[in-house]
């Protein structure tokens, strides 16, 4: 039987590459991580780690144990909450893992609700965007992960009700063996400086955009304009490109270009000095909570989905500007 702890350490190891850097990553003494490891080679009865100068990798057997450690240790704090709750222990853990303005706009109204209502539940906020997100899920690192995906160019995308596990859109990469907890379809505008003909209008074409320089967001949204670009019939000029959205907003109120945000980033970052206008037609990304089926039993993890639930559907109410 592998040792939990033992497995926790051959993770260490293997994403720092020495003993020491993974004692100071666990908080614990080098000789301590040297002796775990070979207790847990004793179990496994082959080598897990070869020494390669100063370095140290994996065997082919240890990149196995790794492989399956994220899974085993996420089923393990599963049984563990879950069996705490039926003892009738008041306690628990939610580790939470958001992207930027999921975590500005839907995560800060869950998480009071939350504390309001089960004040001895534990919960830590950590930011990352998926698909890095959905791997620290798998990898057993966090609980719940706050995750949005684009549905193809012209399927307009599913209403947050009606996307399922393989979405209205067909199945999305890596959530496959997923629980998918909708959360709000986010839709896209445009931002425009305050001089610009569409202030006026109200609205802007798509194909509009093709005469104006464009200042792009996350790679993931920068892609995804791409893509509705090209179905519109033309390759957008990408002049700027910045994860950081008050600069997209800085840089479109200083007449530098235009830029497609979804609703939820406008939201996080009020848009002074910019017009926010409706998108023809419209797109949107979908925006879910994913946890994993043995940890959608625990009682906390599923209180914690319900309020970012209603979170969400608040967050999708408040206006835009």
């Amino acid at each position: 039987m592998f040792d939990a702890r033992h497995l926790r350490v051959l993770r260490a190891v293997a994403a720092t590459g020495s003993y020491s850097a993974a004692a100071r990553e666990l908080g614990l003494t080098q000789p301590a991580v040297s002796q775990q490891m070979k207790a847990l080679e004793q179990t496994a009865a082959t080598p897990l780690l070869v020494r390669a100068g100063r370095e140290l990798r994996l065997t082919e057997a240890g990149e196995a144990l790794v492989r399956h450690a994220g899974g085993i240790l996420a089923g393990l704090a599963a049984a563990e909450d879950e069996v705490a709750a039926l003892a009738g222990l008041r306690a628990g853990r939610v580790r939470l893992v958001s992207f930027p303005s999921g975590s500005s706009t839907i995560v800060p109204g869950a998480l009071a609700a939350m504390r309001a209502a089960h004040p001895g539940t534990r919960i830590s906020l950590v930011d990352a965007e998926p698909p890095r997100s959905v791997e620290m899920l798998r990898e057993g690192e966090c609980e719940i992960a706050l995750a949005f995906h684009y549905p193809p160019a012209g399927t307009g995308g599913a209403e947050a009700g009606e996307y399922g596990a393989a979405g209205a859109g067909g199945p999305v990469d890596g959530w496959d063996g997923l629980v998918i907890r909708p959360l709000l379809a986010d839709r896209l505008l445009c931002l425009v400086p305050e001089d610009h003909p569409a202030a006026a209008a109200g609205r802007v074409e798509l194909a509009e955009l093709a005469a104006e320089p464009v200042i792009a967001g996350c790679p993931r949204c920068r892609r995804h304009l791409v893509e509705l670009c090209e179905r519109a019939g033309f390759a957008p000029r990408i002049d700027f490109a910045t994860d950081d959205y008050p600069a997209v907003v800085g840089l479109v109120r200083a007449g530098l270009g235009v830029a497609v945000l979804p609703g939820l980033a406008v939201r996080a970052v009020p848009p002074r000095g910019v017009v926010t206008v409706p998108l023809t037609p419209g797109a949107r990304r979908e925006v879910v909570a994913l946890t994993l089926p043995d940890l959608a039993r625990v009682p906390a993890v599923a209180a914690m989905l319900d309020r970012l639930a209603t979170a969400a559907e608040a967050a999708a109410d408040q206006p835009v500007a």
